[in-house]
């Protein structure tokens, strides 16, 4: 497949291309994440359905997770078939089309996605080699964890960017306690000890709903573990305090709950190197782990960097105008994390990478495009911070809410705040859904809700 300019072209890829003849505009939206599913789900119903446009999705995997669930996956608080949605039946029920495949090119000049071919896990090839052609093209990637090059992180390290990965951590942490139940000497100083690297939102949700699942995990019956003495948590974190990209008065408010759990968080520690058996601190400090959980840093999938000659910043993201247009092709789009996107009204500032902004910025795009269809202006974009919510596993939730919401900044924490939080996630579902399926859906889950402790053990 030769490269030109940054330029994939694929003379021997199928093209997969609706009819031009009915003269209907042809959308590609890459990527089912929040903002990618949600746009292609209201393009379909408001579009698709009326006949006024071809709606395509292009994503690699089967089925939908709403990403900042990933940390109660991973402690298997959570099961992932109650959260899922799949994309064939999403597509099918609202109006466009589904392609599995991942995006390895682009061709501008032709207005074509160039797909790779589809691999199952069996090594079976399911699609070829193909191409996608599209009027207008909405880039909608996400974003993965940042490991700076950090030597042994992608060896020793678990990420927690897809389901895979957060199912994966969990089945190596229900080994580790049965194996420590199971031993005959004593425990080795790595045993039984996570290390999360990053106190970000991740990396606290994580640490915090590990504290509960842990506990719940040897209740059911691996009594030689003593949670108290044996079971450690510790949070590893570069700049001098946890949550750093949220307010102080919210870091602390969490720091404190923290330490209320016995987490033991080490600030203005740089991590140098990840080994087998635990974390090297740049001042030389060795933190012995039996897990290492990497959640610090993102940045956009490296194939964006040259993708058809767009402009890039330093982690990848397209650079886009407050239209969401990348600077370079007034076709090409791009929302969510993969987009760094300026904060109007905020001198120099880029939208931060969070669900909200994927939600606003995909409810924009249905705008920007129907203007397009109508060969109308299109409009500038601007954020709508609404706050910031960090959960704490079944202990609390700290957060603020801003802005218009609720014209100050309200600081929240306890009942009402978990309220809230588990509210973004229903308005993600109700993007996806609509209000009759999520009611009916939601009332199933109270009904069938079991009282016990619960905690996923494979």
């Amino acid at each position: 497949m030769p490269l030109v300019d940054g330029t994939v072209t694929s003379p021997a890829a199928t093209a997969d291309v609706p009819a031009r003849a009915d003269g209907l505009h042809r959308i590609v939206v890459v990527g089912g994440g929040a903002g990618g599913l949600e746009l292609a789900t209201k393009l379909g119903d408001r579009l698709g359905k009326r006949n006024k446009a071809h709606v395509t999705l292009v994503e690699r995997a089967r089925t939908h997770f709403w990403k900042p669930h990933l940390h109660e996956l991973a402690a298997g608080s959570m099961d992932i078939g109650v959260y899922e949605t799949n994309y064939l039946a999403q597509s099918y029920w609202h109006y466009f089309r589904y392609r599995i495949g991942e995006m390895i090119g682009l061709d501008r000049a032709r207005r074509r996605v160039v797909v790779a071919p589809f691999i199952d896990e069996e090594g079976d090839q399911v699609t070829p080699l193909r191409e996608f052609s599209y009027d207008t093209l909405v880039m909608a990637v996400g974003s993965l964890t940042n490991d700076f090059g950090t030597p042994g992180a992608k060896e020793y390290a678990i990420s927690l960017e897809t389901p895979v990965q957060a199912e994966r951590f969990h089945r190596r942490l229900v080994n580790a306690y049965i194996r420590a139940h199971a031993q005959a000497g004593s425990l080795r100083p790595e045993q039984l000890q996570v290390a999360i690297i990053g106190a970000g939102a991740t990396g606290v949700e994580l640490a915090a709903e590990l504290h509960n699942t842990t506990r719940t995990l040897v209740s059911y019956g691996l009594d030689r573990i003593d949670p108290e003495k044996d079971m450690k948590l510790i949070l590893v974190e570069a700049a001098d305090r946890i949550l750093p990209a949220l307010p102080p008065r919210l870091s602390d408010a969490a720091a404190r709950l923290l330490a209320k759990l016995n987490v033991n968080v080490r600030t203005s520690a740089r991590v140098a190197e990840v080994l087998p058996d635990g974390v090297r601190l740049a001042t030389g400090d060795i933190v012995p782990a039996e897990l290492v959980v990497w959640a610090a840093g993102v940045k956009a999938p490296d194939f964006l960097k040259d993708l058809g000659g767009l402009e890039t910043n330093r982690i990848n993201q397209l650079v886009v105008l407050p239209t969401l247009q990348t600077t370079r092709d007034e076709n090409v789009f791009a929302i969510g994390d993969c987009a760094a996107c300026p904060w109007l009204g905020k001198e120099g500032a880029q939208v931060p990478p969070r669900a909200q902004s994927a939600h606003q910025q995909a409810s924009h795009m249905v705008k920007q495009i129907e203007a397009r269809l109508r060969r109308k202006p299109l409009a500038l974009w601007r954020y709508r911070d609404f706050g910031s919510l960090v959960s704490l596993g079944e202990y609390s939730v700290v957060g603020n809410l801003m802005g218009s919401l609720t014209g100050s900044n309200l600081w929240i924490e306890g009942w009402f705040a978990r309220m809230m939080y588990l509210s973004l996630y229903k308005m993600h579902e109700l993007a996806l859904h609509g209000f009759w399926k999520v009611t009916l859906d939601t009332a199933a889950r109270v009904i069938t809700r079991r009282t016990e402790p619960h905690v996923k053990l494979h």
